[in-house]
């Protein structure tokens, strides 16, 4: 199967599955709002930016860096180094979400009360605690699958994790309500704890077997066939080896884990802002949280939806970008790369197209919300740059230049938060939407401006 017909079929399994998860997600939050109302809801929206920051720290950028560096030693025919590299990387992550474990649950009290400014977030916290380490183990494994382009297991990985998580919560709520006529926020939590558990388990099984066959129905076959002779999968390990792989693995995800934590830092900034700056334009405590949650909850969702298949596409696109590079072909990295940008950027024109002439529809009829159409309107703007914008970052990583991943979208994200605070005050929230726009658009210029360098540095081969 050539390169671009294993990303089409790859991104075809991940489009898939991700739809099919957002379908899922969307009938749970109505169960979940409800069931618990929105108080509790507050309150369990209230720990995911701990979640997410704690998923930063010690996985998002292993994971990626995995995936990168698989691709490229497979390319190169060693496999055996590649196996060795995820052992590093899920040891490292591993080790690391047991220290954050363990610091959540010393330091929930604090969080709660200082950072969160809620009390009853302590005991969510301190269950959330346990999902980091099941969360470094199947994102490890699933970034091994990603550089060898087999969608199929973090797939199914993804629907065991959201099918257990609504399935937990569902029964441990009927058990509650038999047993004391009411269930608290926190089996939504538990919730999150049996998803993780459940798909790290999932992984991990699957694992051995699929490193020795590299395909899925071949794991089935085996276990079918328990008599087939024995292939070994995970290969030993040394001190020097770990090491070794320690200084590759290091100078990748470092800068990918800052990246993401200084977005999200960033953007928890920019969260708190906004309604601050939208009363200094005039508009009182009520009207400015109303416009921000329009915006947030209503008009960006939708925006972003399509932004699934660009995902998709981009998690394929970076051990792709690294395959080739490791080949040293020019042409084929040149090819590759203006298909996968031009469909990105067709795919936002028509999107565009689509907004600018439903948007005010959609916001009326779907949200009941004319300002969620005018937003619309102005936000479609946005998406040619915003869902190009991954595929070049997705390339710009593939390259192994994940410093300049860093630089891009800390330069953008700058860009935004200077929107707020000096475009807000003076124009309104139709400043914001200014700053949204000229943030995206620097940043695909400055994507494009670093691949075109980095490409410049591979042979021109006529293969």
């Amino acid at each position: 199967m050539s390169r671009k017909q294993t990303i089409i079929r790859g991104t075809i399994i991940l489009t898939i599955t991700g739809f099919l998860s957002r379908f899922m997600g969307f009938f749970y939050r109505i169960f979940l709002s409800r069931t618990f109302g929105e108080e509790g809801v507050g309150l369990y929206q209230l720990i995911f930016p701990v979640y997410a920051l704690c998923y930063s720290l010690t996985t998002a950028g292993i994971e990626t860096a995995i995936s990168r560096t698989v691709a490229r030693k497979v390319s190169l025919g060693k496999e055996r180094e590649a196996r060795e590299f995820l052992l590093t990387g899920l040891s490292l992550s591993f080790f690391l979400a047991c220290i954050c474990m363990v610091a959540m649950q010393k330091n929930a009290a604090f969080i709660a009360a200082t950072i969160l400014g809620d009390e009853r977030c302590i005991p969510l916290l301190t269950i959330l605690s346990y999902t980091v380490p099941c969360s470094a183990i199947h994102s490890c494994i699933c970034g091994y699958c990603y550089g060898l382009k087999q969608t199929s297991v973090p797939a199914a990985a993804q629907l065991v994790e959201q099918t257990t998580r609504i399935a937990g919560v569902w029964l441990l709520y009927r058990l509650l309500i038999q047993d004391q006529g009411k269930a608290p926020i926190t089996i939504a939590v538990c919730g999150l704890v049996i998803g993780e558990f459940f798909s790290a388990l999932y992984t991990t099984s699957i694992l051995p077997g699929f490193l020795k066959g590299r395909s899925v129905l071949r794991v089935l076959h085996r276990r079918a066939s328990p008599n087939l002779p024995a292939k070994r999968a995970f290969p030993s390990m040394t001190a020097g080896i770990f090491c070794r792989n320690l200084k590759e693995l290091l100078p990748l995800s470092v800068p990918l884990t800052a990246n993401r934590v200084l977005i999200n830092l960033l953007q928890s900034i920019e969260a708190i802002s906004i309604p601050g700056r939208l009363q200094r334009f005039g508009l009182g405590t009520s009207e400015a949280l109303s416009l921000y949650g329009v915006l947030n909850g209503m008009a960006l969702p939708c925006i972003l939806f399509p932004s699934a298949v660009t995902s998709s596409i981009s998690i394929m696109l970076m051990p792709t970008v690294a395959e080739i590079q490791a080949a040293d072909d020019r042409h084929e990295m040149l090819d590759i790369i203006k298909k996968v940008t031009g469909a990105c950027f067709t795919l936002g024109l028509f999107c565009c197209l689509v907004f600018l002439l439903f948007g005010s529809w959609v916001g009326v009829t779907l949200f009941g919300s004319r300002t969620a159409g005018k937003f619309i309107l102005t936000l479609a703007w946005i998406c040619p740059f915003l869902y190009t914008n991954s595929a070049l970052s997705s390339i710009i990583n593939g390259l192994g230049k994940t410093s300049s991943t860093l630089f891009v979208n800390t330069f953008s994200l700058l860009i935004r938060i200077a929107g707020v605070f000096c475009a807000i005050p003076r124009f309104g929230i139709q400043g914001y939407l200014w700053g949204l726009l000229v943030s995206q658009l620097a940043a695909t210029l400055l994507s494009v401006w670093i691949i075109c360098l980095n490409i410049r540095n591979l042979k021109k081969c006529t293969s």
